[in-house]
């Protein structure tokens, strides 16, 4: 029987639910008797809802609400399910050929631990992106970042391309020259915005400023896409702060001047517990 991390051992029923599931899909997409909303889907249709999923998933693990973790995964697993059952009425792959693929990537990825090969502890990161450039490519000598996909959230997208960089040592040992390098990219912005009809590159510096941001997050060990989804969470709490405030004065945002504006975002920013 597999071991499972968490019970020891997998439960004998676990088998029985995932066919259950599968089959439940199948229902679904029955022509005769399925789902004619689940009929009229196909993998484009589908994979937008996939990503919302993926971030209710995100945003369950963020609020520490394990209830909700346990229903948004079943959700996310679900989408799993559900391009496979496309893939599958395709003859292309089915559920268990993604079983299968990402069990053997797994193995492959973990080489210290399903293998004799000894890696230590810092350089596993460097592994790891190096044997998913192998993987995209079936070759050594591969471009760094060959392996980066570019269809995902332009945030995250950066993220992935520095870390790639870095596995080769293109990077920053230390964190004082990345601070170094934010403020040459900001001094860079503030000189293109004073000059006329230089749209674009206000645009161009000011995508090395969030580059920057980003390539600094990482030096932190802080993940910039929970850091900003924080910062925003924190605003839109203190922004009902000051509407709230004003809704009692009898005033509209509009109508404020901006000494009472700051005022309130000062009371707003001290009821903020984590953090300035």
């Amino acid at each position: 029987m597999q071991k499972n991390m968490t019970q020891g051992v997998i439960a004998p029923s676990t088998n029985t639910k995932v066919t259950e599931l599968l089959q439940l899909m199948a229902q679904l997409r029955d022509p005769d008797k399925g789902c004619p909303w689940d009929l009229a889907q196909d993998f484009e249709s589908i994979a937008p809802y996939t990503l919302e999923e993926a971030y209710e998933v995100a945003e369950a693990i963020e609020n520490k609400d394990m209830p909700s973790l346990q229903d948004e995964l079943g959700d996310l697993l679900y989408h799993v399910i559900f391009h496979a059952r496309l893939a599958e009425e395709q003859q292309l792959f089915s559920f268990a050929d993604v079983v299968n693929s990402i069990s053997n990537k797994l193995i492959r990825r973990h080489p210290h631990v399903f293998s004799s090969l000894d890696i230590d502890a810092d350089q596993l990161e460097k592994q790891w992106e190096t044997q998913k450039r192998q993987e995209r490519v079936g070759s050594e000598k591969a471009g760094v970042l060959s392996s980066v996909n570019s269809k995902q959230p332009a945030l995250n997208h950066a993220l992935k391309i520095q870390k790639a960089a870095s596995s080769v040592g293109f990077d920053w040992t230390e964190v004082a020259p990345v601070f170094d390098k934010l403020d040459e990219e900001i001094d860079e912005l503030k000189q293109e915005i004073g000059l006329d009809n230089n749209q674009q590159r206000i645009e161009e510096e000011l995508g090395d400023v969030l580059f920057s941001c980003i390539n600094l997050s990482r030096h932190l060990r802080v993940n910039p896409d929970g850091a900003l989804r924080k910062a925003s969470s924190r605003f839109s709490t203190r922004f009902s702060y000051v509407e709230k405030a004003l809704n009692g004065l009898d005033l509209s945002i509009d109508e404020a001047t901006d000494a009472l504006l700051e005022k309130l975002w000062l009371e707003a920013k001290e009821k903020t517990a984590d953090g300035p």
